[in-house]
């Protein structure tokens, strides 16, 4: 079930400033802001904090309760839905054009919810303007606040006014970000939507339609899994709208920030050079990694086709033996909810820890396994190691020359600790350094 941290949605009609209010609450670009109405098109979740209170913000697309139009009754959709699952409304309206019928209809909506509703009057930039805020008392939703967040002109008494009507504070809890990436169409939407138990994000057939990176806390285990469900990424010369050029970044971005990705692949497809290059690309970064074979279902196969596609990726792709693959169908839900369990696997990984002893103990039996290559001059020996660090798992090991080993010993090493401790999924690092002489006395 998703995770019970009070959370706060942002609504309004289309280009009232909703993503970047959202923007200016987050601190960061966060949500992708664009002149043309209809950019924000899925719910997207950020952290925001306020006077030491921590809480979920959530930017919508432009609600317009109304209207026929196939897009807008899909936007509506998840509007209402997050205003369902949302403590507080947050209803932004537009100083510039002022008290609009739509704005009349989101209110005799909203009423019937029966939430908390705070009212912000946005684009206040001047003192002219700011008295037009006065206008929205016709709306009965009590005292409009004057806002402006492109400046950042009373979002302070913004947040105050959220924060005083939020729910008790929950207790803290420990996150794993999980970054959902692929290609457009592979199903990323889908495999989420699945897993989370509902449509919490927009799905159509059409490439693209998911253009922010949306976040969506769901409990797992006893563990919060905060799934970023990212734009599809494709080649940077196929990118000729603005909007998709940020959606790139802001994949670049989730992955950054990511403990474990899992890149879902079309399974008539396998693994194209953009997926293996953005797999390297999280790797090489530290982050953790699941492969999800989407639309098994559509596939047809005997008992040795998953066999054969997993010997041509890794033929392709050599550092992706360590990683988990499932082989599974978003629509049809088959072997989807392994991908939870594999998550968790990999971001425990990820964060494990091994004893000093246990490490020099492993050490010990593959250099009785095989020596490191002998270059010339003084002899090349490994002394004893330890692990240094987590999130990748780190290790040092003390050697008489650490420059003359080669890179294919250090990978011996990495797939020895690997196979003796585990961290399936999780990236290894080995680092050799030269013993320390100790200073002379006197």
């Amino acid at each position: 079930m998703s995770a019970k941290a009070a959370t706060v949605a942002i609504i309004g009609r289309p280009n009232v400033g909703k993503s970047t209010l959202f923007n200016r609450v987050v601190g960061a670009h966060a949500a992708i802001v664009d002149e043309r109405p209809g950019s924000t098109r899925d719910r997207h979740y950020g952290k925001a904090e306020w006077n030491g209170r921590v809480f979920w913000l959530v930017d919508t697309g432009g609600f317009l309760p109304r209207s026929t139009e196939p897009m807008d009754a899909a936007i509506r959709s998840q509007v209402q839905l997050a205003v369902d699952a949302a403590d507080v409304v947050l209803f932004l309206v537009d100083v510039e054009t002022g008290p609009m019928p739509g704005d009349q209809e989101i209110v005799e909506y909203v009423r019937t919810r029966g939430k908390p509703v705070v009212l912000a009057a946005n684009k206040a930039d001047d003192l002219a303007r700011e008295k037009r805020h006065l206008d929205f008392y016709e709306l009965g939703l009590g005292d409009p606040l004057a806002v402006s967040a492109g400046t950042g002109k009373g979002t302070g008494d913004l947040l105050d006014a959220v924060v005083a009507v939020l729910p008790p504070a929950p207790a803290g809890e420990d996150e794993i970000q999980v970054a959902v990436i692929g290609r457009p169409n592979v199903g990323k939407s889908s495999l989420v939507n699945r897993l989370l138990g509902e449509d919490r994000l927009i799905v159509a057939d059409t490439p693209g339609t998911t253009r922010d990176a949306i976040d969506t806390p769901l409990r797992f285990k006893a563990r919060v899994l905060n799934f970023i469900d990212t734009a599809g990424l494709r080649k940077r010369g196929k990118i000729d709208e603005a909007v998709e050029f940020y959606a790139f970044l802001r994949t670049a971005r989730a992955v950054e920030r990511a403990d474990v990705c899992v890149i879902v692949v079309d399974a008539a497809e396998g693994l194209t050079a953009m997926d293996i290059k953005i797999a390297g690309q999280a790797w090489e970064a530290g982050t953790g990694l699941v492969i999800a074979v989407n639309k098994w279902d559509l596939v047809e196969k005997d008992h040795t086709t998953a066999d054969a596609g997993h010997k041509q990726s890794l033929e392709r792709a050599p550092f992706l033996e360590a990683v988990p693959f499932l082989y599974l169908s978003a629509k049809t839900g088959l072997r989807a909810q392994r991908a939870l369990d594999a998550v968790v696997e990999v971001a425990e990984a990820r964060q494990r820890r091994i004893q000093t002893a246990e490490v020099n103990r492993a050490i010990k039996e593959l250099v009785a396994e095989r020596q490191p290559p002998q270059a010339g001059g003084a002899e090349v020996k490994l002394l004893y190691g330890s692990q240094i660090g987590t999130a990748p798992p780190t290790f040092a090991i003390v050697s008489s020359r650490p420059d003359a080993i080669p890179d294919h010993y250090r990978r011996f090493l990495v797939n020895g600790l690997r196979e003796r401790f585990g961290f399936r999924g999780a990236p290894i690092r080995v680092r050799f350094t030269g013993r320390r002489r100790s200073r002379a006395k006197g």
